[in-house]
């Protein structure tokens, strides 16, 4: 087993805000060929240990990839856990030139309403629900209404979480451990953006678990985009950079889950290799000043393109 995940964000539709995306998925984006493409990333990653996997509502079909794939190849409840999140609807019709690809709602009726579709579609196997991107402005951590329903989801046996976004995740994640609700959360915490690991060290210390996601920085950290510093010290290492980066979460005592967010067997398996390295503290340093302001990362990744 590994504590590396698979997040099917990108794998679940034609477009979304990863870097090089045209390179590695081509032009052919129809369901039939992103359904055959995730089918081909989870069969390597389950070969190779992967245990854990990520979806949503607004992943376009990735639930619905995630469930023809167990269900054809004999996976039984339990044997992964699977995690999948609401509160973002996906509006994009598999178009590459959508105006909007996801619309964001964090209410008691849209959380009832994709439970449901979720529910129907990964039945038994849905292990975790979590509320998409959660921030303490949106104020749905103090929905009553959304709350008492995740409470009740909680007694029927499934966990529940949250996801946090933007520069603010440290207060979403304190807020979230104060409510005493939440069974895990699941933040980016990445070599470029490391300002929420001193909520995730709190939040595993009272008992949460820690998934982390965007960990190659939407492919910042990686051969494409990789920083000088990182490119060099991944040289140095014989390591690829997206490893290398992968394995400095790893290394973080809170991480629980660590993401993958690959889109193809080649990527998984340089991520995977994150396993692998060895990290100590003359990364550490040598790697200390990629950290970037908080704001001027969010900022940045805002700004991406839906390829």
């Amino acid at each position: 087993m590994t504590r590396l995940g698979l997040g099917l964000a990108a794998l679940g539709r034609p477009a979304y805000i990863t870097l090089g995306r045209e390179e590695d998925l081509g032009d052919d984006r129809g369901v039939a060929a992103m359904r055959a493409r995730t089918w081909a990333v989870l069969d390597a990653a389950w070969a190779r240990g992967v245990r854990y996997f990520d979806t949503a509502r607004s992943y376009g079909r990735a639930e619905e990839f995630l469930a023809g794939w167990l269900r054809e190849r004999g996976i039984a409840p339990g044997a992964a856990t699977t995690g999948s999140k609401w509160g973002y609807a996906y509006v994009g019709g598999w178009r590459m030139d959508a105006e909007h690809h996801e619309v964001k709602e964090l209410s008691a009726e849209r959380l009832r309403r994709q439970l449901d579709q979720t529910r129907e579609l990964l039945g038994e196997h849905l292990s975790l629900y979590q509320i998409h991107s959660a921030t303490v402005e949106s104020g749905v951590l103090e929905d009553e209404g959304v709350l008492d329903r995740l409470r009740a989801l909680r007694a029927e046996g499934v966990a529940i979480g949250l996801s946090t976004t933007g520069p603010r995740q440290a207060d979403t994640i304190a807020r979230a451990v104060e409510i005493g609700t939440f069974d895990t959360v699941q933040s980016t915490w990445n070599l470029l953006e490391r300002s929420a690991g001193g909520a995730l060290s709190r939040a595993h210390g009272a008992g949460m678990g820690v998934i982390v996601k965007e960990g190659v920085a939407n492919g910042r950290l990686t051969a494409r985009a990789a920083p000088a510093p990182l490119a060099a010290a991944a040289r140095d290492r014989g390591v690829t950079p997206d490893a290398l980066a992968l394995a400095a979460v790893l290394a973080q005592p809170w991480a629980g889950v660590v993401l993958s967010g690959a889109v193809s067997v080649e990527q998984l398996h340089s991520n995977l290799g994150a396993a692998e390295v060895g990290w100590d503290t003359e990364l550490d340093e040598r790697l200390a000043g990629l950290a970037e302001d908080p704001e001027t990362y969010w900022a940045g990744r805002g700004a991406l393109a839906w390829a």
